[in-house]
């Protein structure tokens, strides 16, 4: 069995960066319009007004200051809410392999490689573009790689689950080096019309490049020390659009079809779990919590990663233990472990530990330590 590092790691950020108050804006003038255009029906108790958002409740909820969208005007027109971004030609490389080709080529870069020495891509995402061709494949082909490629979705837990599907693969000898992508547009995906939720997802794409640690050349390498994943099922986060919505024209449009969740349940359920998980994985290779220097958490709100870092340490944890980047970034699905560990890495000396953890929809967990070489 061959020892497996991560050699490289890489990040697309989309070009328009948008703000609590830009968001809030085309919010607020959506529910000004809805409820004039509704005021006999609101004035009869037939339906209810909407709620004005503000930038000050969506930093208390969530911590976020601004995402980046892959496309803003859409988002911000009050009559539109959502991203525009015109369907392409079958034979034109599409939006999320272009933003993934964007990261792999960094991570690449990073880890001293060529797309020669590369013998499996994996794209671990929440939405696909299409069930089929693979958009992997597509990736594959853009950047000339051999071997083989597949899509993989496990939510927001996808970038650890692809890890561990990349380090089975390697150390097993199936796979010299694999990448393992995440390209996310969660905008399209998200209401923007939802007061609880609209402020939520920014869009962004993340690589990791592993390979056998014997092989590896780079001068950032993170050996891969052990995985742990598990998932239970859950209701409170869904997103019920799929190819048999066509199967029953009632269901078209509902808000169903795009990201729900129950807030309060997600964060009374999932934050145990994610702590208990990751205490008992350093227990397992007996670690003590206070002997790791970096937790590069899953991104999706401020108040959950607290929590969870108190579990785990038994103390709060400050912002060099684990790192903030959804201020920035918003939450962006798989993307934003990774994105933590590509922005704070650097300054790790040899030895040191790090552990990378994921977690969401299903529910599912993932989390990886790393020892820096």
């Amino acid at each position: 069995m061959y020892k497996v590092v991560i050699s490289g790691t890489g990040l697309f950020t989309p070009p328009h960066a948008v703000s609590n108050e830009a968001l809030v804006a085309a919010f607020n003038q959506y529910v000004a319009d809805f409820n004039a255009a509704h005021a006999v029906q609101i004035a009869g108790g037939e339906i209810a007004a909407l709620t004005e958002s503000s930038a000050g409740f969506i930093e208390k909820a969530s911590g976020i200051k601004q995402r980046y969208l892959m496309d803003a005007a859409g988002v911000l027109d009050s009559r539109c809410m959502a991203p525009r971004l015109p369907e392409r030609d079958n034979d034109v490389l599409s939006v999320q392999a272009e933003m993934a080709v964007a990261a792999a080529r960094e991570a690449l870069q990073r880890a001293g490689r060529s797309a020669a020495d590369i013998d499996m891509v994996i794209v671990a995402c929440s939405n696909m573009p299409r069930p089929y061709p693979a958009l992997s494949i597509e990736v594959q082909q853009a950047l000339g790689i051999s071997g083989y490629a597949f899509d993989m979705n496990v939510a927001c837990s996808s970038a650890t689950f692809g890890i561990q599907t990349a380090v089975g693969a390697i150390a097993s000898g199936q796979a010299r080096a694999v990448l393992m992508v995440n390209p996310e547009i969660c905008s399209a995906h998200l209401n923007f019309r939802d007061r609880d939720s609209h402020f939520i997802f920014g869009d962004a794409c993340t690589a990791v490049l592993l390979e056998r640690a014997d092989l590896a050349t780079a001068a950032q390498r993170f050996e891969v020390v052990d995985c742990k994943l598990a998932t239970l099922f859950s209701n409170n986060i869904r997103n019920n659009f799929g190819f048999l919505n066509r199967c029953d024209e009632r269901g078209i449009g509902a808000p169903d079809k795009l990201f729900m969740q129950q807030g309060r349940k997600v964060f009374k359920e999932v934050c145990p779990m994610v702590g208990e998980h990751i205490v008992a994985h350093l227990d397992s290779q007996a670690i003590q919590p206070g002997d790791v220097k970096r937790f590069w958490l899953h991104q999706a709100n401020l108040s959950m990663n607290q929590l969870i870092a108190r579990r785990v340490l038994g103390r709060d944890a400050d912002t060099t233990e684990a790192p903030v980047i959804l201020d920035r970034y918003a939450n962006t699905s798989s993307a934003g472990s990774v994105i933590a560990l590509h922005l704070h890495h650097e300054d790790m000396t040899a030895g040191e530990l790090g552990v990378l953890s994921s977690f969401g929809a299903g529910y599912s967990v993932g989390s990886v330590i790393l020892r820096k070489c």
